[in-house]
């Protein structure tokens, strides 16, 4: 029983020395673009679930699709769905609106290159341009 009793033991030190050396891997998405070409990238289905709206607020979920769909990638290669488990008529409105702000909002990121690309947390962080007449009309404009 003690020779089980020291194995066990052994075994158990070498299974916590592996865990505790951990491996943290990061992407680097700038480098993305420049390494592989637009017919090589696979296509990407990103998926955001909900299901109260009290909850998870439509504005947190409609700037939540928004931000993904102005990622740097191919857009025809990027395809977003929207969980809706409530069936929520206040969420579905909410992302019809966000439809035509779309059409605005994401040629906005992708001439200024913004990050972040919600507009919520766009909005809440970065200060009115006043130094360039046009860009603070633009912003105010998309604002």
């Amino acid at each position: 029983m003690f020779v089980v009793e020291l194995w066990f033991s052994f075994y158990f030190f070498i299974t916590v020395i592996v865990k505790w050396n951990p491996v943290f891997r990061s992407t680097f998405k700038d480098r993305l673009s420049s390494r592989y070409e637009e017919e090589e990238l696979p296509g990407v289905d990103i998926f955001v679930c909900t299901a109260d709206p009290r909850l998870e607020p439509p504005t947190m979920v409609v700037s939540t699709v928004l931000s993904v769909m102005a990622y740097d990638y191919p857009p025809h290669k990027l395809s977003v769905y929207l969980s809706d488990d409530g069936c929520s008529d206040l969420t579905f409105y909410a992302l019809l609106e966000a439809s035509g702000f779309a059409q605005l909002w994401l040629p906005f990121c992708r001439k200024l290159k913004l990050e972040p690309t919600s507009p919520e947390a766009y909005f809440q962080t970065t200060p009115e341009p006043v130094d360039d007449a046009f860009m603070a009309n633009e912003w105010l404009i998309i604002k």
